[in-house]
């Protein structure tokens, strides 16, 4: 049988049984190593916290298979698979699930440099990666990140990497600070601090920020840190917001001819063009490669580690405090 992860109900997590998948023309068969918790994605859904009639609203009902950083290896291959197999290691966006077929245009081969639980955020560095080139950072550009969980640790590392000086992160969560400081942020700023506008105008020299990349989702903070922009300056939305943020347009988009940039990561490119090469498999091909040479680091950010029997003692854990928690991994190799 096939054990998975479903959300029953609000705030309801089962482990249940399924029959076994089989891979058809094009597929694989994997077997789970590993998968991370997304505890923004993943929560969102569980606590039902979305306004009623929103896109969150839309996408989720029950029962449903939540997840989608999942590692593993091949055990068997469909007809016409070419470029891929058995024992093959890959990363996927499947689901907390034993056993899980997926096509193999959604296969990422893993360096071997890279530890599986290390590997299985892979989908959140990629998320962070297309908030970065979306935002079009340059070097000797200001940048802050707003919002330092998972996503928000990959997202100033990889602006840092693209020549952003000085990346700033912020955050209320004393935790994840600290963890913004081991992955070389150059300065770590509370979100509630008095003096947080200060502490930005000083350390841009005056200037104020470039670009500020919002990675908390929620929708009230968005204009506090449009307040961190200097004119012409660029928010990127890298969150997915629970809900409508109010600002008014004159003062926070006309005036400082501001320009606000939506980066889901359903907006990279399908297809490489010389135009525009970076799609999902090349951004991740390259996160790999940062991962590999410990120029993105990660492996501290794992804080919890659970069998996949115990999935409903992790969501309760999460959902009691997510600030308290990094990366959450669940092990199905029993």
């Amino acid at each position: 049988m096939n054990h998975q992860v479903i959300f029953t109900d609000v705030r309801k997590v089962e482990v249940q049984a399924a029959e076994m998948p089989t891979p058809g023309p094009g597929q694989v068969l994997i077997r789970t190593s590993k998968t991370a918790i997304s505890t923004g994605t993943e929560l969102t859904m569980l606590m039902a916290d979305f306004p009623e009639g929103s896109k969150w609203d839309q996408i989720t009902s029950y029962p449903c298979s939540p997840g989608y950083c999942n590692v593993g290896r091949i055990v068997e291959v469909g007809e016409g698979v070419e470029g891929f197999a058995v024992g093959d290691r890959v990363a996927t966006g499947a689901g907390h699930a034993a056993w899980a077929v997926m096509p193999t245009s959604q296969l990422f081969p893993i360096p071997d440099a890279i530890a599986d639980e290390v590997a299985t955020l892979w989908m959140l560095g990629r998320i962070a990666f297309n908030g970065v080139r979306r935002g079009q950072v340059q070097t000797g550009e200001s940048v802050a990140v707003y919002g330092l969980g998972l996503i928000g640790l990959f997202a100033g590392q990889l602006a840092r990497i693209s020549g952003a000086r000085p990346v700033i992160g912020i955050d209320l969560s004393p935790l994840r600070r600290g963890f913004a400081q081991q992955c070389g942020f150059d300065l770590v700023l509370d979100g509630a601090a008095e003096d947080l506008r200060k502490r930005v105008e000083a350390a841009t020299r005056g200037r104020m920020l470039d670009c500020v990349l919002e990675v908390t989702g929620v929708p009230s903070v968005i204009p506090r840190e449009m307040e961190l922009l200097h004119k012409q300056g660029r928010i990127v939305i890298v969150s997915s917001p629970r809900g409508k943020t109010q600002f008014d347009f004159h003062d926070f988009v006309n005036s400082p001819s501001l320009t606000i940039i939506g980066a889901h990561n359903g907006s990279h490119p399908p297809v490489e063009t010389w135009y525009n090469q970076w799609t999902p498999h090349r951004n991740t091909e390259l996160l790999f490669d940062f991962m590999a040479a410990g120029e993105v680091r990660a492996r501290h950010l794992i804080t919890h580690r659970f069998a996949w029997q115990d999935a409903p003692a992790a969501y309760a854990m999460l959902m009691e405090d997510r600030t308290q928690a990094g990366a959450v991994i669940l092990d199905w190799t029993d």
